[in-house]
């Protein structure tokens, strides 16, 4: 469940953009009559339509997302805020100016958020998220979730830039599908390879435990 609300934004906004592109007519007719008033000019063409329209829906997406969570009295995450925070603003400046620009820079806007996030948290603050999310299921060297915690950096950064380059060389409907699909396959490799690294690396507890209890055993009054 939590999966499915946490993608919901990004299937939405695929959705409405992938139909209104192959209705462009209905999708520039509709966004007209019932956006104008938040369009700069009041009119919407066949090429923005779709942009605008799927804009609109991830906007109002990720504001449902955050109140469902506000209301079960859960709290809302780091990565859930700026992703909020971004889309309401790039968004807005997207369906005002009838420019796609703003909105594709939302995906890099955000990795390079959670990336600097990460680095401060870990290097001013002495605070590793990683091990602050995982470390009470896994057990790993400080060194390991050091460098685990600058992977994390450094593939943010990367995702920002690539986001960049496909917007800006490929076409709106190429970039739409790598932001539904590519950028979703490269995160689930990564967290695959993270994966693999940390089982390297975990210390088994096990041997501890059995030590704790034979000392305990050991040091208590015999009858």
């Amino acid at each position: 469940m939590k999966i499915l609300l946490d993608f919901l934004p990004l299937i939405l906004f695929f959705g409405t953009f992938k139909y209104a592109e192959n209705h462009k007519d209905w999708a520039a007719a509709f966004a007209s009559e019932h956006l104008g008033m938040l369009v700069s000019g009041g009119s919407v063409g066949p090429d923005e339509a779709p942009v605008l329209l799927a804009t609109l829906v991830v906007m109002l997406a990720t504001l449902a997302q955050a109140l469902y969570i506000k209301l079960r009295g859960r709290k809302i995450d780091l990565m859930l805020w700026i992703s909020l925070a971004l889309v309401v603003v790039l968004g807005g400046l997207t369906i005002w100016l009838h420019d796609a620009t703003f909105i594709k820079w939302k995906p890099t806007g955000l990795y390079w958020g959670m990336a600097l996030v990460f680095l401060v948290s870990d290097r001013l603050m002495g605070r590793n998220l990683l091990r602050g999310m995982l470390g009470k299921e896994i057990e790993l060297p400080q060194k390991i979730w050091t460098r685990m915690n600058l992977s994390w950096v450094l593939f943010f950064v990367a995702m920002g830039v690539l986001n960049l380059y496909v917007a800006f060389n490929f076409s709106l409907s190429t970039w739409a599908n790598f932001k539904a699909f590519g950028s979703t396959g490269l995160m689930l490799l990564f967290t695959l390879a993270q994966g693999l690294y940390m089982s390297r690396h975990m210390t088994d507890p096990g041997p501890k435990a059995d030590e704790a209890e034979q000392q305990a055993a050991s040091s208590e009054p015999r009858a």
